[in-house]
């Protein structure tokens, strides 16, 4: 994470050309409907450098009942001059790390300085990451842990533990909520589960699932208490926690306040007071993607293969 933050940060900055993600539905008897998403970028190929990728995943919210992943993906990189493919990328590994970096890029902006707890709602690949990636930002000292699912929280508090980390159960979320510094959330939640009434004064709230419109982790509150950034503003048409809002008519395109590329240029402030509520909310980007597949791809490519 010490590496891939700052490449993110410089990737944001830069810039590369992200057309439009493709979203495709499959029915799925039985069981909540399934997503299947493309996401293309690339930079325009110069002297030094030039990539082009692509990651295609597959969402199976129903793979939870088996005790599968629900997320499954993979990413192919190639030479945005050539075309000529130069790695097959395991997509799992590098989404969940690019999420997880994203949100502590973000929060670098958004969260106070002197923030240290830590509450994650989620168990999965991503919320198990995220603790190493909020470290890498921010003096994070305790760390709770809430999931529908209580056993599978003990088992990320377990391993956190075997690491360190003083890592809790939370077992009483309106609790956690309110004593926590930084809220993030990587859930497959389809209802509110973050309600503003809950969110006390300085507090940074990251919500990382709802990457579609019929998916949601906070209530309306969470919304008309906070000041809103996005990693894109794909973000108001894609992301169930805006799309609601926005439909109800309490939440406009002005009431967001920028985009994590702006934040990353400077363009726009983030966190304007020690309490602020701030919100960060993300759908994915494949800029991100792009860029965390180029850092992998130069520092684990042979030198002869990188030429």
């Amino acid at each position: 994470m010490d590496r891939l933050i700052p490449h993110l940060r410089g990737f944001f900055v830069r810039g590369c050309d992200v057309p439009a993600r493709h979203h495709h539905t499959i029915p799925v008897p039985g069981e909540p409907d399934a997503t299947l998403l493309l996401m293309p970028s690339w930079q325009q190929k110069s002297e030094h450098d030039g990539l082009l990728g692509i990651k295609l995943v597959a969402v199976f919210p129903g793979n939870a009942a088996r005790k599968m992943p629900a997320l499954t993906s993979v990413y192919l990189l190639f030479d945005s001059g050539t075309g000529v493919q130069l790695a097959t990328i395991a997509g799992d590994v590098l989404t969940a790390r690019r999420t997880a970096a994203t949100s502590a890029l973000a929060a670098s902006y958004l969260a106070r300085e002197d923030a240290t707890k830590l509450l994650i709602l989620g168990s999965g690949r991503i919320a198990n990451i995220l603790p190493e990636a909020y470290r890498a930002v921010r003096d994070i000292r305790r760390i709770g842990v809430w999931n529908v699912n209580a056993d599978s929280a003990a088992r990320m508090v377990a391993r956190l533990r075997d690491t360190g980390l003083d890592a809790v159960v939370a077992s009483d979320l309106e609790h956690a909520v309110r004593t926590a510094d930084i809220v993030t959330s990587a859930t497959l939640a389809t209802s509110p589960l973050i309600k503003g009434e809950w969110l006390q004064p300085g507090v940074h709230v990251d919500l990382i699932g709802a990457f579609t419109p019929a998916m949601r982790e906070s209530d309306d509150a969470v919304i008309m208490r906070s000041t809103i950034f996005v990693d894109s503003y794909d973000a108001l048409h894609e992301a169930g926690d805006l799309v609601h809002p926005i439909r109800a008519g309490i939440l406009s395109r002005e009431d967001v306040k920028g985009s994590l590329a702006e934040l990353c240029k400077g363009g726009v402030r983030g966190r304007r007071s020690r309490d602020d509520i701030t919100m960060f909310k993300a759908v994915g980007t494949a800029l991100a993607d792009l860029a965390a597949a180029s850092l992998a791809y130069k520092a684990d490519a042979p030198e002869q293969l990188r030429r």
